[in-house]
């Protein structure tokens, strides 16, 4: 199960597979005067794969690679070079990500939105922190969990998932962006004809009415206790909501959402695609083996 050139060998199969129409003869996604040591595709799968076994330090990643695994990986590059070759192919991972959820999410018309917060630091070192702060438009903030009853310094990852729990749209914004307004981003990620199920954040009848006339989309959300107009909320909202708390909860403890080692905000990014990619890889794997597809753990024992 833990064994890492067993289960990179068969992440790079199911990269392979989904980037076959980009890949060249040598499994890279552009040409190299100088063909490196490692292929692109072994790049993107080694990325996944660490995230998928719960290594979130490249550090302690190539000292098992080079003490562990020496005769499995006799071509591996230097630590930096592969990090930056993994910032510069983070839309290829993303890419991957898209096309194996489409075919798990095939036919499903529910999907729900919620956002989970990505501190930088503790809030303690907010003034010295130096994280994103090249540019305003980068920089992270301040923002308020409602969830802990707390401040953080950082940002706020948007998420919407077919109630299934699979991946269908993502965005970083800073941590005092509104939920509400990740819902412009929905209406131009493609999804028509479908329900969204959100909760009091995403409340607002002027963006419920948008998404409706621009892309049949009906927006759900429970009412507030001193709400006008009260809308029907169905029990099976609120029961199918969890399954998105679910797969946070799995993101903050399998893939260790919330601590990152990230010195720029390309390196954060990069390793957020590679987490979500890391998830939805080892649900395609389930279904794959006929197993319920969330159950993230049981993926790679077989």
């Amino acid at each position: 199960m833990h064994n890492l050139k067993t289960n990179f060998d068969k992440l790079y199969r199911i990269v392979k597979s989904s980037l076959s129409d980009k890949l060249n003869e040598e499994d890279n996604l552009q040409f190299y005067p100088r063909l490196p040591k490692l292929n692109d595709c072994s790049i993107i799968a080694l990325s996944i794969c660490c995230e998928s076994l719960g290594i979130d330090s490249e550090n302690y990643l190539w000292s098992k690679l080079k003490n562990d695994y020496s005769d499995d990986f006799p071509m591996l590059i230097d630590r930096s070079n592969f990090n930056r070759r993994r910032r510069r192919l983070q839309r290829f991972v993303y890419e991957v990500t898209n096309r194996l959820a489409k075919k798990l999410v095939e036919g499903e018309d529910v999907f729900i939105v919620d956002s989970i917060p990505v501190p930088v630091c503790k809030i303690a070192r907010e003034k010295r922190c130096k994280f994103g702060r090249e540019s305003f438009e980068t920089s992270p903030d301040k923002g308020y969990s409602a969830v802990s009853k707390s401040y953080y310094y950082g940002y706020k990852l948007h998420l919407v998932t077919s109630v299934t729990g699979v991946f269908y749209s993502m965005d970083l914004t800073k941590a005092s962006v509104h939920d509400v307004s990740y819902l412009k981003e929905v209406k131009q990620s493609g999804m028509k004809n479908a329900t969204l199920i959100g909760d009091k954040g995403y409340l607002s009848k002027q963006v419920q009415s948008d998404l409706f006339h621009y892309s049949n989309v009906k927006l759900e959300t429970p009412n507030r206790s001193n709400q006008k107009e009260q809308n029907e909320w169905h029990p099976i909202f609120r029961k199918s909501r969890k399954r998105i708390e679910t797969l946070f909860s799995q993101l903050c403890d399998q893939m260790m959402l919330k601590r990152n080692y990230a010195k720029t905000i390309n390196g954060l990014n990069t390793r957020l695609i590679s987490k979500i990619a890391a998830v939805t890889i080892l649900q395609y794997i389930n279904r794959q083996q006929n197993k319920p597809i969330n159950h993230l753990k049981h993926a790679l024992a077989a």
